[in-house]
């Protein structure tokens, strides 16, 4: 809140300094002639750093949101996603330029995002309006704009877009789709006996380590000469019993532990694999292309009985059985690659007996069983 201090010099003369001290914020202070530029300026500025538009540097006023995007698209697009990513999302790039580029970063507030949030919702194809999941997407992008511009560039002290200012559409529960015991068993079977003798150590892999169908396809013996940029890849290390993926999804580098069937099929494929390339899974036209699945997978699925099930509801099964198995949603996210527990929500209705016994054992130690 803004408090005026009445001071006069020694000269006589009246002057007005105005304190503002708002909970979280650094304290701004301002003297003045007159009483009523005094109260105008608190009143301003106030409001500013309420909304997230007061900065202390002449950053924030110098450059606008289409600087920030042009930054980010030159300097963090390349580097921090890989190619997939990075054409996901350029488009959004763009929009957000078109939509509200022309702001400069000191004038942007939550009703710019709010408006943007409202205009996605209009701007579907045909007439629809866009998925709670694609608008959701297109706030990643901003926030992480914005959040460079606070934390690296310094073009601004605070994110409009910071502790959830602007209500986002809520998203639908996903649906998990995982294998119960018999259908395990059945599709286990099928793909073991799948004339793809790739099929069935690429099944074990994926539902053993929870990885994404690009992460699996896409493993090398070792670090290929040219890294591949148009997905996520990784190196097998039979050494340390682990898989490290270099590029992932969210960009981060993650490390896959190897154990159980897992580690014996890939220790199987080293003594058998091809010499004429470094992919674990090539195809046996194009050894260095990853080998194409999809027909190998619909007749074991087929075989088996399995009905409703895609190769990405193996990550699901990982995330389920690890779940039922009494692992903590943190355990999980980090199984899976996720950065927050947002995706991993899905899975806590399948801990739920984990949960009680926990608190089961909480109340025994504060007051004794019976």
């Amino acid at each position: 809140m803004a408090t005026i201090e009445k001071r006069t010099d020694q000269n006589g003369a009246t002057s007005y300094r105005v304190k503002i001290r708002l909970k979280g914020y650094p304290t701004e202070t301002a003297t003045f002639d007159r009483l009523t530029d005094a109260k105008k300026w608190a009143q301003l500025t106030e409001a500013a750093i309420k909304e997230g538009r007061h900065f202390k540097t002449t950053e924030a006023k110098k450059h606008t949101f289409a600087d920030a995007i042009d930054r980010y698209s030159a300097d963090v697009l390349p580097i921090r996603f890989n190619s997939t990513e990075q054409r996901n999302r350029l488009p959004m790039l763009e929009w957000w330029k078109a939509q509200i580029g022309h702001c400069v970063m000191a004038d942007l507030t939550t009703a710019n995002f709010a408006q943007a949030r409202d205009s996605l919702a209009k701007s579907g194809r045909k007439g629809k309006p866009l998925s709670p999941a694609t608008i959701n997407k297109y706030f990643v992008v901003a926030k992480d704009i914005l959040k460079r511009c606070v934390n690296e560039w310094h073009w601004l002290e605070q994110s409009p877009l910071r502790d959830g200012r602007v209500e986002l559409p809520e998203l639908p529960r996903g649906i998990v789709r995982f294998l119960d015991d018999e259908e395990l068993a059945r599709l286990t079977k099928a793909c073991k006996e799948s004339p793809n003798q790739l099929l069935y150590p690429a099944f074990i892999l994926a539902i053993s380590t929870g990885m994404r169908q690009s992460e699996t396809m896409n493993l090398y013996w070792r670090e290929p000469e040219t890294p591949p940029t148009e997905t996520a890849w990784g190196v097998v290390n039979l050494a340390e019993s682990c898989i490290i993926l270099h590029e992932t999804k969210n960009g981060d580098r993650r490390r896959v532990p190897l154990t159980s069937l897992a580690l014996v099929e890939l220790q199987k494929l080293a003594k058998v694999r091809r010499l004429d390339t470094t992919l674990v899974f090539p195809s046996p036209t194009h050894p260095h292309k990853p080998i194409e699945l999809k027909k190998a997978w619909a007749n074991a699925l087929k075989a088996a009985e399995v009905n409703n099930f895609r190769w990405h509801d193996l990550r699901h099964c990982t995330a389920s059985y690890l779940a039922m198995g009494g692992a903590s949603m943190v355990e999980i996210a980090a199984v899976l690659g996720h950065k927050t527990l947002d995706m991993v929500k899905r899975y806590s209705h399948l801990s739920d007996g984990h949960i009680a016994n926990v608190v089961e054992r909480m109340n025994n130690r504060l007051f004794g069983t019976n």
